[in-house]
């Protein structure tokens, strides 16, 4: 039950934009699924959920969250310049040299929604099932890569 609800959860913030625990909770009943806020936030804690700011409005709305760097390295954060999308394609530009290191570790994630990643010396195409993921993967990629994971 807890993994079909986690994946409702994940499609829900990949759809619409979720601005509240409440708000989530309403989706979430209107698909069958009677949480309560406790459960609803433990759930939060552990899909490791971020807010970002989406649409038009700038509003603060759930997202998945950043992607996860391998333990013991913070090249992610020196070795990665800037990001950006088009398509079902995300980019990433990366120090000279450092691009297919980056892709190499984005690849050992195994992260549900990239199909594929293919690295140049300093330029990566990350595959995306979307465009709305593409420019969340960026997006999430690039706060990452300026808070150094923090």
């Amino acid at each position: 039950m807890k993994r079909e609800r986690h994946s409702a959860i994940l499609a829900l913030i990949e759809k619409e934009e979720i601005p509240t625990q409440e708000v989530l909770r309403q989706r979430m009943a209107e698909q069958g699924f009677d949480v309560t806020q406790a459960t609803l936030s433990r759930d939060i804690r552990e899909l490791k959920l971020t807010k970002v700011h989406r649409g038009s409005s700038h509003r603060t709305c759930y997202a998945p969250p950043a992607p996860a760097e391998p333990a013991g390295g913070s090249f992610w954060h020196t070795a990665a310049l800037r990001t950006d999308f088009s398509g079902n394609i995300a980019v990433i530009h990366c120090q000279t040299g450092t691009a297919q290191a980056v892709a190499a570790s984005l690849d050992a994630l195994h992260h549900e929604h990239v199909v594929g990643t293919i690295a140049g010396d300093d330029t990566i195409f990350v595959l995306l099932r979307t465009e709305k993921q593409a420019r969340q993967f960026a997006e999430n990629f690039a706060k990452y890569r300026e808070t150094g994971g923090v």
